[in-house]
């Protein structure tokens, strides 16, 4: 039972990642539509990023204590990426780029919100195998 509760923390970790996602492709969104000024949008991104960060970490540290080896190691990649964006001092948006970067930035994000949902359907399969697994 203890597996199948490890799985559901994970679930909505995952969720929670792909909310944080989904914000910021949508001030991004509003920024390239006009709703938005630049300041606005990069000071609201700029707010989520470090939690996304941080949560993604815990994520995968909670998938090592739990002994998940697997989804472990794919959330590597992902926690690697973003360690170096953090120690290169590119994870901010700056205000003054962001309108020649909005396409690179929306790419980025759309590939992260691909990853974590590969990881959120992932975490349902193995959701999955381990209550019909207890079943038997």
């Amino acid at each position: 039972m203890g597996d199948l509760y490890a799985w559901l923390i994970s679930f909505f970790v995952l969720i929670a990642l792909v909310v944080v996602v989904v914000y910021q492709l949508m001030c991004l969104a509003d920024l390239e539509f006009d709703y938005i000024n630049p300041y606005d949008s990069s000071s609201r991104i700029n707010k989520v990023i470090l939690p996304e960060f941080i949560i993604q970490g815990v994520l995968c540290a909670f998938y090592l204590v739990t002994g998940h080896w697997i989804m472990s190691l794919l959330c590597v990649p992902y926690l690697y990426y973003n360690v170096r964006l953090y120690t290169r001092n590119q994870h901010l948006v700056d205000v003054t780029e962001i309108f020649n970067m909005l396409h690179w930035e929306k790419k980025q994000r759309l590939l992260k919100l691909g990853y974590i949902i590969l990881l959120l359907f992932l975490s349902i399969f193995w959701m999955i195998w381990s209550v019909l697994e207890e079943s038997e």
